[in-house]
């Protein structure tokens, strides 16, 4: 099965490395914790928002994939399985 393409996700990957620099800098700098933490939540938000396009290109292209008629069931099984176990992960 061919891999949808996620090129476009290495901008959102190069600027959540970037934030993550900036506050590896405040706290060297001995910035207020507050403004740190502000900074740590951005991070946090970017992140789920790469994770968000990641999951809907999945689903778009993987998981439809499964479900055509040239796929068997133990196929849409194993792709139901992966999506169950994803979402255990964050829940925790």
């Amino acid at each position: 099965m061919n891999h949808p393409d996620h090129t476009k996700e290495i901008t959102r990957i190069k600027k959540i490395k970037g934030q993550l620099d900036g506050i590896q800098k405040m706290i060297e700098r001995g910035e207020y914790c507050i403004s740190i933490l502000n900074q740590t939540k951005a991070v946090s938000s970017a992140v789920h928002s790469l994770e968000t396009s990641l999951l809907e290109k999945h689903i778009q292209h993987c998981i439809v994939g499964a479900f055509s008629s040239e796929h068997d069931a133990q196929d849409r099984e194993s792709k139901i399985q992966e999506l169950l176990s994803l979402f255990r992960k964050r829940i925790k």
